[in-house]
């Protein structure tokens, strides 16, 4: 099947995300970490690429998303840029990079924004960092919020389960959220919260929300593109679809090529000079 035939190639921005939310028009978002992927996700028509810290993970296999660093961030996020034409381009700002001071956030920020070239930066967390959001919204740099399971905060919830199950913890993700919403956020990522209530937060701010095993009724849906294309076909969550096969597709082209080389008819003479 064609690739979705967006309405027009303009560049999306952080004002077409709330115009989208006033249409009811439902926002895409996948991850990319390199120019060849960022290129094909952009051309295929996806509003939005997000520069995750799932890197770590997905490129450098680590259990977490702790350990990657600003610089290698930086180095993903300004490889994704120069493969993107249309999609709002976000970057993570990884563990350690905001959560130290206010001023230490704006540096940091600052430094991302202006060594990418990325749209905007995504920081994981409600109330205990408003300040620093503030300050990156202050400097003019647009913030996407993220709340629900916030991968950062691991060790601290004891695993990447299912969270704002309990009543206290639901009530604090809406407070968040709403506090999110008011300072200036474009945008909010609500992950692998129950969908009831991720529903709910979406009617109650301005800005769009974003889910990630949230359920349907947020404005829109992001997936770590190696997930949803099938690259990793043995995860697989309640939440996720494959949208494609990649890693069989891959697996089949590598063997072809292999027994083209061991048999000699690769190359052939019209692939010699």
């Amino acid at each position: 099947m064609a690739g979705y035939l967006f309405s027009d190639a303009k560049k999306i921005t952080t004002k077409r995300f709330l115009e989208m939310k006033s249409t009811g028009e439902k926002i895409s978002m996948l991850t990319a970490y390199d120019y060849t992927t960022a290129g094909i996700i952009d051309a295929a028509g996806v509003d939005s690429i997000l520069i995750g810290d799932s890197a770590s993970n997905v490129m450098a296999g680590n259990d977490t998303t702790l350990p990657i660093t600003i610089d290698q961030m930086i180095y993903h996020a300004r490889s994704v840029v120069r493969g993107v034409k249309r999609a709002l381009v976000v970057c993570d700002m990884p563990f350690g990079s905001y959560q130290v001071s206010r001023e230490d956030g704006i540096r940091n920020a600052c430094r991302m924004m202006s060594e990418s070239g990325v749209d905007a930066l995504k920081l994981e967390g409600g109330i205990e960092i408003l300040d620093t959001i503030k300050g990156l919204l202050d400097a003019g740099i647009p913030v996407c919020g993220h709340l629900g399971l916030t991968p950062q905060s691991v060790h601290k919830f004891g695993g990447f389960g299912l969270r704002a199950k309990e009543t206290a913890e639901a009530e604090k993700l809406m407070s968040d959220a709403q506090a999110l919403d008011r300072a200036g956020c474009f945008a909010i990522v609500l992950e692998k919260v129950p969908a009831k209530l991720a529903a709910e937060v979406t009617r109650m701010v301005s800005c769009p929300t974003i889910g990630i095993g949230a359920g349907n009724g947020t404005d829109g849906q992001v997936l770590v593109s190696a997930d949803a294309l099938g690259m990793t076909p043995s995860f697989k969550p309640k939440f996720l679809r494959h949208f494609a096969q990649v890693a069989q597709a891959i697996t089949d082209g590598v063997g072809d090529y292999v027994r083209a080389v061991k048999d000699g008819s690769f190359p052939n003479d019209s692939e010699s000079y």
